[in-house]
């Protein structure tokens, strides 16, 4: 009896003290002083130890990072709202000028943004085009074409003409389901010269042209939505040749084996850009936070993370040697009849093209008997 008396007693003080511990682990977690919203994957993590734990370690704030595909729908409802849950974020440059003409975005003070090491100011520090009236530039990034290696024996691609040519390179392609840089390389593949896509896309001939030329490999086209699975696609066979993003492909071949082979033909580069949504709550903090990112300092160490052009000129020269072969701003990849994305143009044209996009993807395509099914 007396053995039973103490093991409840035991019992009793075991739940005393696991109270504390079981209240502690049901209170909801502390909610960070700072969201910022990117694009998941390998640029992610170059952002997170490039430039978000370090301003955590400088600051002493906590910053929760979030994913997202892109496109303002969501900034839209929480800005519109004025339930603002995101408070800086990572954004193509046709949606930062978008955004900035539909207000949803805090306007920067380009003199109020860190100078170089050397004292240089931001406003020429900073590369043409990486600074806007809303966003602030970080890196420069492209989308490329990609194979495995030796999938194509001795004669493999390397062109954007090639990519389309289904005679000479049969197989399945992979793209990203939007019209954007697909039609400008199906104008190139077409016989357009880089430097009058945007001329000819702008006219109804040209955007016919556009669309007949990419109808000719519609039934071999998978289409991917976000990097990882045009890796993947890749990788398991799917596709033989895809558009991808060349930080993707770079990670998926130095640290996961992938052996992907890029072709840099006709590459379509863009900038990337840090913007504060309006109607936030730490709207001065997460201008702290833009201010770190698009430091020098800030986009060179980034860079020992993923091999993007950083937007600003003193950042170039911090560039691990490592990393200057893949970058897209290589001396020898802009050779290669680079094509730098319209974002105004976009901007201006993507409504109205984006929703024949979609009409042209729901329409059934009649498979011709050699191709695959």
């Amino acid at each position: 009896m007396g053995k039973r008396i103490r093991i409840q007693r035991l019992r009793r003080s075991a739940l005393v003290l696991a109270a504390p511990l079981v209240a502690a682990l049901l209170q909801p977690a502390a909610a960070a002083d700072l969201n910022v919203v990117s694009w998941g994957g390998v640029y992610m993590k170059s952002q997170i130890l490039g430039a978000v734990r370090p301003f955590e370690d400088t600051t002493g704030k906590s910053v929760e990072v979030l994913s997202y595909n892109g496109g303002l729908e969501e900034v839209r409802a929480q800005v519109y709202s004025y339930n603002v849950k995101w408070d800086v974020i990572d954004i193509e440059l046709g949606d930062a000028l978008r955004g900035c003409e539909e207000g949803l975005f805090v306007e920067v003070d380009h003199d109020d943004l860190p100078p170089s090491p050397d004292g240089v100011p931001a406003r020429e520090d900073f590369l043409p085009g990486t600074l806007t009236e809303c966003a602030v530039g970080s890196v420069i990034w492209t989308t490329v074409l990609g194979y495995r290696a030796g999938s194509f024996g001795d004669d493999p691609p390397d062109s954007v003409e090639d990519f389309f040519d289904i005679d000479q390179y049969p197989g399945h392609r992979g793209m990203r389901r939007t019209p954007k840089r697909n039609l400008e390389w199906a104008l190139i593949a077409d016989g357009v010269p880089a430097d009058k896509v945007y001329e000819v896309l702008a006219t109804p001939a040209g955007q016919d042209r556009a669309f007949e030329t990419l109808s000719r490999i519609k039934p071999l086209l998978v289409w991917w939505d976000t990097g990882i699975e045009s890796i993947r696609n890749l990788r398991n066979g799917d596709v033989r040749l895809s558009t991808v993003w060349s930080g993707r492909a770079w990670e998926a071949d130095t640290h996961r084996g992938a052996e992907l082979e890029l072709i840099w033909n006709h590459q379509i580069w863009s900038v990337d850009l840090w913007a504060v949504l309006k109607h936030g709550r730490r709207q001065d903090l997460a201008m702290d936070f833009l201010r770190f990112a698009t430091s020098t300092e800030t986009l060179a160490r980034q860079t020992q993370y993923i091999p993007y052009g950083p937007a600003r000129r003193s950042a170039e020269a911090l560039v691990p040697e490592a990393m200057l072969a893949y970058l897209p701003t290589a001396e020898s990849h802009m050779a290669a009849g680079a094509l730098e994305f319209d974002a105004e143009f976009w901007s201006r044209h993507f409504d109205r093209i984006n929703h024949r996009f979609q009409r042209w993807l729901e329409r059934p395509v009649r498979v011709p008997e050699y191709l695959p099914r």
